[in-house]
């Protein structure tokens, strides 16, 4: 991954409500939803994403800002310098000739053992009482003191609307054939990454377990479409309700309810029902479609011949 901040475009100073702020402004440009056909925005999505979920974990970033580790949270070989390997000035005054290495005193030829030691240095082996490769007492491998860190598992995942709106975890299948019990967070976007720390691959050497990365998907529903913690829903109206009005009933997530259609209601406006979103706490969005006989009839064609020709009006401007 790109330096973080570059990603999201704030300073290394901003505070988490700007990180906040920034990363939810780049994923309403760039989510999969609006971008359908667009893989390079899509990318750009997940990485703002996963940019966000690093600077979000506070020990990340501050290893980050220290320089411990990358952007992929994997630690930095410290202390490691690659010049004493190929004639440059950290070869300690030794020069590498045809022949092989010799050394800048009295021509004495460099210890392969010595070579060894030093690159083993950068991943610890200088340490009291470690061992071969730099696997200390603890049995990590050390890379400048500090154990390493097994693979990541990606993961994806399907929930419904009505998993959201519980707010009850959720069951995430690991390839291991291990299976998580996971709280969805919130907000939810649609192919947002749910980081679990820990619950990936252990290192061969030992040291920390990786994570597992979840890439969650919303499934589409029958009857609504979300919009934030709002729902919408289309309702099918006959003429004679949106004329005279009635009671019909509305598909909500805690199950069916009566909605009052007022006498020539306005089917371009939206009725609300509050509280009916997700949660209890966003609102239900219902709009109301006038849907006509399948069949054509006589006698509604004649009805709308003379009230074209009697009573005309101008729906449109």
């Amino acid at each position: 991954m790109r330096d973080p901040y570059s990603v999201l475009g704030v300073p290394r100073s901003a505070s988490d409500k700007d990180i906040k702020s920034a990363y939810r402004k780049l994923a309403k440009t760039y989510h999969p939803d609006q971008n359908k056909d667009d893989p390079k925005a899509q990318a750009k999505f997940s990485e703002a994403s996963n940019a966000y979920d690093f600077l979000s974990d506070k020990q990340k970033r501050g290893q980050y800002d220290r320089g411990e580790i990358d952007a992929d949270g994997n630690p930095k070989m410290a202390g490691f310098d690659f010049s004493g390997f190929g004639g440059g000035a950290g070869q300690r005054g030794g020069q590498r000739r045809a022949g092989g290495f010799s050394g800048g005193a009295g021509g004495a030829g460099v210890n392969p053992e010595d070579i060894l030691k030093e690159f083993m240095g950068g991943f610890g082996g200088g340490q009291r009482g470690a061992g071969p490769m730099g696997m200390g007492s603890a049995g990590g491998f050390a890379s400048g003191g500090r154990t390493t860190k097994g693979q990541d598992v990606k993961v994806g995942l399907k929930v419904t609307l009505e998993q959201i709106s519980a707010r009850q975890p959720v069951p995430v299948h690991l390839p291991n054939g291990k299976t998580l019990s996971v709280n969805l967070p919130w907000p939810l976007e649609n192919g947002q990454q749910v980081r679990l720390k820990g619950q990936g691959e252990a290192p061969p050497f030992g040291g920390s377990k990786g994570d597992v990365l979840v890439n969650v998907r919303i499934q589409p529903h029958k009857h609504f479409r979300k919009d934030g913690e709002n729902l919408r829903v289309d309702v099918p109206l006959t003429l004679y309700e949106a004329v005279l009005g009635g009671k019909v009933r509305v598909p909500t997530l805690s199950g069916a309810v009566e909605l009052n259609i007022p006498a020539g209601v306005d089917t371009s406006k939206a009725m609300r029902l509050k509280g009916k979103g997700l949660f209890g706490e966003g609102d239900l969005y219902v709009n109301l479609r006038i849907k006509l006989p399948e069949e054509s009839d006589p006698d509604l064609e004649s009805l709308m011949r003379f009230w074209r020709d009697q009573k005309p009006y101008k729906p449109r401007d």
